[in-house]
């Protein structure tokens, strides 16, 4: 399998690059998790890290390879993601009364 050295930004590995595994679409996983043992017998941690695009190439702007940022939430995605699916937003991200809340007006 090929694997492809990435780096790492934010939380306790920031600034280390460690090879990952790559998928059969060439692309490193989505979500890297990196369990950590208790200190003394505690209970186990588990570090949560998003892939991010490292960069965009300039005609095309595909991404130039990628990079794990640190979710310090560590949110489980655990439904699928369907195009045509809204995006998911937190309760405030938007303002009551917006151009959003509105229903769509036909007679202007």
């Amino acid at each position: 399998m090929k694997s492809e050295d990435t780096p790492f930004e934010g939380g306790p590995m920031e600034g280390r690059v460690l090879p990952v595994l790559l998928g059969p679409t060439g692309h490193p996983p989505k979500t890297y998790r990196i369990p950590v043992p208790g200190a003394e017998g505690g209970p186990p941690t588990v570090l949560v890290y998003r892939r991010e695009p490292r960069g965009h190439s300039a005609k095309l702007g595909l991404p130039r390879g990628w990079k794990y940022v640190y979710d310090p939430e560590g949110r489980k995605d655990s439904r699928l993601r369907w195009p045509w699916s809204k995006p998911d937003t937190a309760p405030g991200d938007r303002a009551e009364g917006g151009p959003e809340g509105k229903p769509d007006d036909a007679h202007g």
